[in-house]
Parts: structure tokens; sequence; C-alpha cells
């Protein structure tokens, strides 16, 4: 599988939480389009030497908010993929949408373009929680974006953040429960996480914002994951949630270690054995397009860097950590010193090992990243 994930780099306005690259000027946003599509063409031949290369599955607008782009802005981008690549049949479209960007007009229009999957911004449905997070949307906006999207999509995901200071278990359940009614196949769900250098610290750090906590938080996680297994959700990545058929294909293919090219200033690439990532800066990034140089720096992957980052994709999903991959692909050494980090774990029953395969159990599961980072190989090529 090979996806494109294009990066549209402006916001209407900065959510405090948030240390994504993006801009809330808009003054170069024609040039930017313009760029996007320059880039997509100067990279067209990338896949060309994979002999497992069938064309491209999946095509991905995140940001930023994609959904300040006007439909022709989409399509002409969307067109220029198929321009310049083999694009499979029927692939995976994703708009990533915020809720005041969704009217009912736009949803319609969106439905006869080729994005066949929306990602819809919620956060919260709770008034509060969206001013307290600088939300461009109210919470009526939202409500009403779902109740129309719902009408013309059949693939709709949505975002939830749980562990905001002031949400009662009870709210959190009211949240999920809100998302439920509108009968949606797919949710992502994260911890409010607090960035260095975002307006969220500021506001912790000068006493106007509570620090969130870890207990909520921990609490608010095991009342998700145990609402939407109820509920016929499958929880295949540690923040996400799909019924059968309705995987994101897009992130699975990152956390399954597929190839994938990302198009704008700050996306990563990647190719099985380097990644890259293109300049975080709107005007160093258009400059450089405009001279037709690709602005983006690269990383040979080292074995011990693989081996990490396929036990910190591998513990997040259902997919597991294959002890018969990690001796196949890394040695015996790898294997051996993956064993002896588990054992801990998996004498507090934090992790489970079936068929061969290294799993959190429900137990490990919110403590996953913590988990994966004691089983990290270090300097051992040094």
């Amino acid at each position: 599988m090979s996806g494109i994930y294009i990066h549209i780099p402006f916001c209407k306005q900065a959510c405090h939480y948030c240390d994504f690259h993006f801009s809330t000027s808009m003054k170069k946003k024609d040039e930017m389009v313009l760029a996007l599509a320059k880039e997509i063409s100067m990279r067209k031949n990338e896949f060309e030497n994979d002999p497992e290369f069938s064309g491209v599955e999946t095509i991905y607008f995140g940001g930023g908010t994609p959904s300040v782009l006007t439909n022709d802005e989409i399509n002409f981008l969307i067109s220029e993929v198929y321009k310049n690549y083999n694009v499979v049949e029927n692939p995976e479209i994703t708009l990533e949408a915020n809720p005041d960007d969704l009217s009912a007009e736009r949803i319609f229009e969106l439905s006869k373009s080729p994005i066949n999957r929306l990602s819809i911004g919620i956060q919260s449905f709770y008034e509060e929680d969206l001013k307290m997070m600088n939300r461009a949307n109210n919470a009526t906006e939202a409500i009403k974006c779902l109740q129309e999207a719902t009408k013309y999509f059949d693939n709709i995901s949505l975002d939830l953040i749980y562990g905001i200071p002031g949400m009662s278990d009870e709210m959190w359940k009211q949240n999920i429960e809100t998302a439920l009614s509108f009968g949606i196949p797919h949710i992502s769900s994260y911890a409010l996480t607090v960035e260095p250098k975002t307006a969220l610290r500021k506001l912790i750090d000068t006493g106007k914002i509570a620090e969130p906590q870890d207990e909520a938080a921990s609490n608010h996680f095991m009342i998700l994951v145990e609402t939407l297994q109820k509920n016929g959700f499958i929880h295949y990545e540690l923040s996400n949630f799909g019924k059968e058929n309705y995987f994101s294909k897009n992130n699975s293919a990152y956390w399954l270690g597929k190839k994938y090219i990302g198009i704008g200033p700050s996306a990563h690439s990647y190719d099985g054995e380097k990644r890259g990532w293109n300049i975080a800066n709107n005007s160093l990034y258009l400059k450089s397009i405009q001279n037709n140089e690709l602005p983006i720096e690269t990383e040979i992957l080292t074995i011990p860097d693989r081996y990490n980052e396929y036990i910190m994709t591998g513990l997040r999903t259902i997919w597991g950590v294959s002890l018969e991959r990690v001796e196949n692909e890394f040695g015996l050494e790898y294997l051996n010193y993956l064993k002896k980090q588990s054992q801990k774990f998996l004498k507090d029953d934090l992790l489970s090992i079936e068929n061969n395969i290294l799993k959190p159990t429900p137990k490990g599961k919110f403590l996953t990243d913590g988990i994966a980072s004691d089983l990290f190989y270090l300097n051992l090529e040094e």
C-alpha cells in the first residue's frame, strides 16, 4: 500500500493545545495550492522503483485545517495526484475538516467530489471545552455538521479529546454517547497533552487553566475503550476505534510501516529505508518549490531506529509485535533483548504473548508509549 499525505498549513485561528505547523494568515493560500501541485509533480517518480507499488491507495488532506480550501482547490490537488501517479480504483480520499467549515451546502458539494471520507475535528460537544481550547466552532455547529454529514457520507471519523481539566466522567460519557448517536463508524480520541511553547502551556503556567490530571485521563480512556467496544468498535490502534471495514487505511499504512509521500510544509515521507521531512516554514517552502528544489531533509534509518519504530507502532496496534519478524528482520540479539526487557511487563500483566505476538493487555494499553520506550534498543551499534 502507498499513500499521499497533503499538508494544508492554514487555520482560521490557533487552538491553544496545538503544536502542528500552520499559519493563521491566508495571504499565501493561492500560491501554496500551486506549490503543493508542483511538489506532487516533482515527486512523481518516487514510487516507480518499488516492485510492490501497485498504485496510490490513499490520499489524505491533513493540516492545519484542510477545509479552509475551496472545493475547487481540493479537486485541483486530487486531479494533480491522478495526473502524476497511478491511482488504484476506489482509493480512500480523506479530508480533515472543522465543523464551522461544513455548512449543509458545503457538505453536499463535497459529496459530489472525489472525497469519500471525512475526518471531523469535533473534540468536545461542550461549549466551555471548545472555548477553553480556542476552537473555531461552537457546540451547535458540531451537532449540525454531523446531522448533515451523515446524510451524504457513510465513511466518517470524528476526533474527541479526553482528560480536559474540569471534565467529569459523566461529561465524558455524554460526549461519547452524543458521537455514537450519529452512527459514526470511526472515532479517534486523544488525551489533552500540554506541548511546550503552546498557548495552553502558558495558560497553565500563569494559573488560568488547571493542569490536566493523568488519573482523570486514565479513567476517561478506560470508559472510552469499554463503551466503544460494547458498541461494536474494534480498538485497532491506541487512539483509534473503527467498525469493521472502517479502519483508516491511510493511518494503518503508517503503523504497518508502508511507504508514503508527504506533500507540503512540515509533511513527512517514508520509503522503507529513509524518512524525510519538508521544511516547516511556509515562505521558505514556497521559495524552494518556486526554485524547483525540494525543501526536504532525509535520514537513513539505522537498524536500531527501525526496530524502535516497529516496537512503538506495533504495540499501539491490534497487530502487536511479531517476535518472528523481530528475529528475521533485526536478528537474534534484538529478539533476546526484547524478551529480556519485556519480562517485568509480562509479570505485571501489562504485556502478554499469544501466538508469538507481543501485545499490551487491557491494563497496559493506556501505558503503551511508556512501555515501548523501555523496550527500545539504544546505542547498539556504537
